[in-house]
């Protein structure tokens, strides 16, 4: 009997486990439907940034025929020093959502030093900063509870360091990595190179009229203006799309969670209804035997 009853504890212990799992599942889910719609506005709002940012760089380097653009714009294929800038998440129990960002970021690093470069980390996220601090990787800059509630201005604030450096020659290139959301099910590994500003895929026509109307003496001033504000947005809208993905994961994560639970449950019963039966079966057994032991 003894057996039967740690079964039926193993059997209420997980059943409270699928239903805290279940719970969670359907938090993630409501998050994840706030979260995406502010997704899809910071998304289109980061296009049009792009749009403008493009339209004028590509104005101000055909008045700078002599190359003399600002550095946030020339190409650097050997950089010396690279600051690699990745956001995980502040808590677990989404699957192998941060751990993928983490073997990618690693990755990268191993690449840029093979070919010379330091290479410095600035963590968003407390899962990130938990992983590097336990492997005694010194971290440049990092900050937690940012990736869980994401905040235009103390993204901003977070890229302003990694800006003065590479605007003062401490770093040469810096790289955004952020697992971000693809749909409900899949979620999309990103790597970006956020400074230098890659304008290769612009093609603005000779004749393509602005989307502005900027007097050629403000160009560059508004260029500079624009530029700061498209770093920090596509940092703020980074966080976003990680904190969607956050959710679509944690909401899968704890959807396999419940059903592996339902099935060790199903699993449990059987192997208790199998116990009970043999229980029963002895009983029989030594009730039958003490009958016959008294005749």
């Amino acid at each position: 009997m003894a057996n039967l009853k740690e079964i039926k504890l193993k059997i209420n212990s997980v059943k409270n486990t699928q239903k805290t799992t279940k719970a969670m599942k359907l938090v993630s889910s409501a998050k994840l439907t706030r979260t995406r719609q502010l997704s899809e506005q910071a998304r289109s709002y980061a296009n049009k940034i792009n749009d403008v940012l493009s339209d004028i760089a590509n104005r101000v380097s055909k008045i700078h025929e002599d190359g003399n653009v600002s550095k946030a714009f020339i190409p650097n294929e050997n950089p010396k020093t690279v600051d690699i800038v990745f956001v995980t998440a502040d808590k677990g129990l989404c699957g192998g959502f941060n751990m993928i960002t983490i073997k990618t970021v690693n990755k990268i690093k191993a690449q840029y030093e093979a070919k010379g470069a330091k290479v410095r980390f600035r963590a968003v996220g407390r899962k990130g900063i938990d992983f590097f601090s336990f492997q005694g990787v010194e971290l440049a800059q990092k900050v937690s509870d940012l990736s869980s509630a994401p905040d235009y201005d103390r993204a901003a604030d977070f890229i302003k360091e990694v800006v003065a450096d590479f605007n003062n020659g401490v770093t040469d290139k810096v790289v955004l990595v952020y697992n971000g959301f693809l749909n409900m099910l899949t979620q999309e590994l990103k790597v970006r190179d956020l400074l230098p500003i890659s304008l290769n895929n612009v093609s603005v026509s000779e004749n393509e009229s602005s989307m502005l109307e900027i007097e050629p003496d403000d160009d560059e001033e508004v260029l500079n203006e624009l530029t700061a504000k498209y770093i920090d947005f596509n940092m703020y809208y980074s966080l976003i799309d990680s904190l969607a993905a956050e959710h679509s994961a944690r909401m899968q994560a704890m959807e396999a969670a419940t059903n592996n639970a339902k099935e060790r449950v199903n699993s449990l019963t059987v192997e208790y209804n199998k116990a009970r039966q043999a229980a029963i079966t002895t009983e029989l057994i030594e009730i039958i035997s003490g009958v016959e032991a008294l005749k």
